[in-house]
């Protein structure tokens, strides 16, 4: 069977009626790691298949059997957690992040820990203490950050879905390098309790799938409120895979243009552009939009997000400098030494790209454009840092407003390098967002697309 084939529905299906194919998934992943993990370094622990098999009174939860993998900032229960950092090397935890908690009761099987930048605190997954992330369509290349080893788990079947991190794009970034789907949620939607903050202000957990509708599944039991945590929001329950397969005819969505977009790469906008016309094929209204705003969401995102960090790790900064990277430790030292008023103007910056999206969202129902104005830049060499920087730039700015983004497969470069699709909806439309791109994912085989290194 082709495993790969199928969706995680059809999947737990078949395992709550034959319990041996949760066995079978675990063992066909556990193959793909021992195959692909000594030359991609997707996995920092990797937990062997037989004592991640779920327990029978899992056998009705919405993840009955299924593989998944977990980035290492989430804490598990026993299980090393380092964050992809010196300090947390050794680090063993007493209990599961909530989310561990909700999808190993939904029957999940955990079946490793992930590669991150050091501390989340970059984009090329890069890591000095364990070792480089290496992107499954090209070994030379970077499979972006944070949550890059779980985009490279679930693109080379080494994994049906993973559990990532989201403070500047680390979710949607290395989703759109490796040619996966990923979804950040809206700010609040999913508990933070048990993850390594980077910023409070501005990280969000999501999921990392082959397909759409397997995010929708994984945000349906990520989400919902969780009082011991402050960042999380009371919301009504929703119902993310209920109207997946309305499609978009009717809806009113802006193309984003403008001086900030058109510095991406030309094959990048050409891809995001034919998207488009794809969608309004399928009978959505299709607007251009200005929006040359996002330049400053970015910058005022990078400014909160390397501050938050510097005062979350303080202590750590103050102890022991020498254990972060040399990238992480520069981007600590620029965070601390900003002033209050630069953070104070950033914050002010934060909430008046809320208000021009909350009106933008009140004209359109999506917003589309690129996940990452280029393909994946290579990890090493003289422009690798400088071309990294440029992978936050249509990212940022939705961390910054907290609103619901997924990136689909929607190209690929002339090289062979995946290009992601980015869209973006108002606050807690998730399923709008769901929804929109599980009919250009019907419209297209780019999902279907796989890594050489992974046949």
């Amino acid at each position: 069977m082709n495993h790969e084939s199928l969706s995680l529905t059809d999947h737990r299906e078949i395992a709550q009626s034959d319990p041996a194919h949760a066995s079978d998934l675990a063992a066909d992943c556990q193959r793909q790691i021992e195959r692909l993990n000594p030359t991609l370094n997707a996995f920092i622990t990797v937990i062997p298949s037989e004592a991640a098999l779920p327990s029978s009174d899992t056998r009705n939860g919405l993840l009955y059997g299924i593989p998944i993998a977990v980035k290492d900032l989430y804490e598990t229960k026993g299980i090393r957690s380092t964050s992809g950092s010196k300090f947390f090397a050794d680090h063993i935890p007493q209990e599961d992040a909530l989310v561990v908690q909700k999808i190993k009761q939904a029957g999940a099987q955990i079946i490793g820990k992930t590669n991150t930048h050091e501390i989340a605190l970059g984009v090329t997954n890069n890591n000095p203490h364990f070792g480089a992330c290496r992107n499954p369509w090209d070994i030379t290349r970077t499979p972006g950050g944070s949550s890059g080893g779980s985009a490279v788990a679930v693109a080379t079947g080494m994994a049906l879905a993973a559990l990532g991190t989201d403070t500047g794009g680390s979710i949607r970034i290395p989703a759109s390098l490796c040619g996966v789907v990923g979804l950040k949620p809206t700010y609040g939607r999913v508990s933070l309790r048990g993850i390594l903050p980077l910023s409070w202000n501005l990280d969000h957990a999501g999921p990392l799938t082959r397909r759409v509708e397997d995010a929708a599944l994984m945000l349906q039991v990520m989400s919902g409120y969780d009082e011991l945590d402050p960042a999380s929001s009371k919301t009504a329950p929703d119902d993310f895979s209920g109207h997946i397969k309305d499609g978009v005819s009717g809806l009113k969505i802006g193309l984003a243009v403008g001086s900030y977009i058109a510095e991406a790469d030309s094959e990048v906008l050409e891809a995001a552009g034919k998207a488009a016309r794809i969608l309004k094929e399928q009978g959505a209204t299709i607007i251009e939009v200005n929006t040359d705003f996002l330049k400053d969401a970015a910058l005022a995102n990078g400014i909160m997000t390397q501050a938050d960090g510097a005062a979350f790790h303080r202590e750590r900064m103050k102890e022991h400098p020498d254990w972060f990277g040399a990238d992480v430790r520069l981007r600590l030292e620029t965070g601390a030494a900003f002033t209050s008023s630069e953070y104070s103007l950033a914050r002010r910056t934060q909430a008046e790209v809320m208000r021009q999206c909350e009106l933008l969202f009140e004209e359109y129902d999506l917003l589309l454009l690129p996940t990452t104005p280029i393909p994946a830049p290579v990890l090493e060499g003289e422009n690798a840092i400088e071309r990294a920087r440029q992978l936050t730039r249509f990212t940022a700015p939705f961390n910054l407003t907290g609103l619901p983004a997924i990136s689909v497969p929607c190209g690929l470069t002339k090289v062979g390098l995946p290009i992601g699709l980015q869209i973006v909806s108002r606050a807690w439309n998730e399923a709008g967002v769901l929804r929109a791109g599980y009919a250009f994912q019907e419209a297209t085989q780019w999902h279907e697309m796989k890594p050489k290194i992974a046949l």
